[in-house]
């Protein structure tokens, strides 16, 4: 099988693997493979990872019971993940593993020294012991606690609702969540316990005031707690409450006037989160610089109406009837957060503050994103809710992986590569075109390049009656939108000429 087809098949068979607690398919199978962590790495787009979970022997070739797709979970609703073909696939395009030392991903982080840049974000994901204990014991390095308020609130019913992504998962998520439904009391005996069973992971408080007073009373008791950091909730979109949240993170001098008043009261590093529901990001990433922050982080949700129903005509989640403005989240905003992340990073007035990335981390190759644009921490939110924890085992390992390929020993080494790349429109390079390169012993003649040259492209493209694929270099301005759609891999970057006058 070519190289493409063999990846397209590991990529579409793992794509429809549900991800199932306690997978039948490895419980079934007679020999020592464990098919869901082999199926799971390729899922969180980790190959080498799943690679190296193959066992030495090939027990699959010979095998004809097949008990591992018999007990498939998916089967039940179309047909079982083809186990019996993904792992000899697999098998063909490992590489043996090289003998140098795992690269080092310990980091410090605005004073704090992590296991890993690997945090659960202030959310649900990080609300109880019992839950962060569990994500601790796993492999994550920190935790932002729950958004901790001094004021109740009562919760709405449902509170979530997604946008569909492909497959079995959503890309985007939207939330009307508050904070922490536990009262202070119960949060500082929490954080306590959590720094004394593990005194080696990073627990920082997510606070949020309703003014100066009532965010230093929060930042005061928080300190108390023996917590490493406190986080600045200037970016929640959809409190029940105006004055809050992002209501503070669009106005700079509301930002300077608490930050200054939690300074004076906590000697602990502080975080300022700051909002995406604003044009710039840097006047009041600035102001909380100036005022005393040590730290930035962004970004948290963005302001959203999703599903608009023409039954009901409310949008979701639908509360008797009606819907509010909520957060959004997810893998779809993640280019959204890169942008901010960078607008912060590339400010001069902003040069060495250390940066936590948030929004749409779901393996390694976002992480990865957030790091080359100057972050040092990488929060994760809705990927734990809609995968788990174990997230952990491939962003961890798959970042290895990466490193170890490029020959790099510390992850700390890659940290703002990416922020000279990024230029202004007006820079690029205008003189010169980079035609698409077709393979056509990939092509399978779909036309689905031909389709979207000619209807959102520039006609460079002709089909024959054999169905092969043909340019012509007097249209083609190099768009590349006929590789972006190429389902084969058939098409690839070309050669980079100058533009002909």
């Amino acid at each position: 099988m070519d190289t493409n087809y063999t990846l397209q098949l590991l990529n579409e068979e793992s794509a429809g693997c549900l991800l199932c607690e306690n997978a039948p398919c490895t419980a079934a199978c007679p020999h020592p493979i464990a098919i869901h962590q082999i199926l799971q790495s390729l899922y969180f787009s980790n190959p080498a990872g799943a690679a190296e979970k193959l066992p030495d022997t090939d027990f699959c070739s010979s095998c004809t019971e097949k008990a591992c797709m018999k007990a498939c979970l998916k089967g039940r609703m179309t047909r079982p993940v083809a186990i019996d073909k993904v792992l000899p696939a697999l098998a063909s395009l490992s590489q043996p593993s090289e003998t140098e030392n795992a690269p080092d991903l310990s980091i410090d982080f605005c004073g704090l020294h992590c296991e890993n840049p690997f945090f659960l974000s202030s959310s649900v994901v990080g609300s109880n012991y019992e839950m962060i204990s569990k994500a601790f014991d796993m492999g994550w390095a920190g935790v932002v606690y729950k958004t901790i308020t001094s004021f109740a609130h009562d919760e709405v019913s449902p509170r979530f609702a997604t946008t569909p992504g492909t497959h079995h998962g959503f890309c985007g998520f939207k939330n009307l969540e508050e904070s922490s439904e536990h009262t202070l009391e119960e949060n500082i005996a929490i954080m306590r316990r959590l720094k004394h069973d593990y005194p080696n992971k990073i627990v920082i408080a997510s606070i949020m005031g309703q003014d100066e007073d009532d965010w230093t009373f929060l930042a005061r008791e928080l300190t108390k707690a023996g917590i490493d950091a406190l986080e600045c909730n200037f970016s929640c979109p959809h409190m029940a409450y105006d004055g809050l949240g992002t209501d503070v993170g669009e106005d700079p001098a509301l930002v300077d006037r608490y930050v200054r008043a939690i300074k004076r009261r906590s000697h602990l590093p502080l975080i300022a989160k700051m909002t995406a529901n604003i044009t710039s990001v840097v006047p009041p990433a600035i102001a909380a610089v100036h005022a005393g922050a040590d730290a930035l982080a962004a970004i948290n949700t963005i302001k959203s109406i999703v599903n608009v129903s023409g039954h009901n005509f409310s949008g979701e989640p639908c509360v008797s009837g009606k819907t509010a403005v909520g957060g959004y989240s997810g893998n779809a905003v993640h280019p959204i957060a890169n942008r901010f992340v960078y607008d912060m990073a590339a400010t001069p007035q902003l040069k060495n503050i250390p940066l936590s990335g948030t929004g749409g981390v779901e393996n390694w190759h976002d992480a990865l994103d957030f790091l080359l644009l100057g972050c040092t921490n990488i929060q994760i939110t809705t990927a734990i809710m809609q995968y788990g924890y174990r997230i952990i085992d491939d962003l961890i390992n798959g970042l290895k992986h990466y490193l170890k390929s490029h020959h790099i020993t510390r992850v700390s080494e890659i940290v703002g590569k990416g922020i000279s790349q990024v230029v202004g429109a007006d820079a690029l390079d205008r003189e010169t075109i980079c035609y698409p390169k077709f393979h056509h012993n990939q092509c399978i003649g779909c036309g689905r390049c031909y389709i979207s040259c000619y209807d959102g492209g520039h006609q460079a493209l002709t089909m024959t009656e054999d169905r092969s694929i043909r340019m012509n270099p007097k249209k083609c301005v190099g768009c590349h939108l006929c590789l972006k759609v190429c389902p084969t891999a058939a098409i690839t970057v070309g050669t980079r000429v100058v533009k002909k006058k």
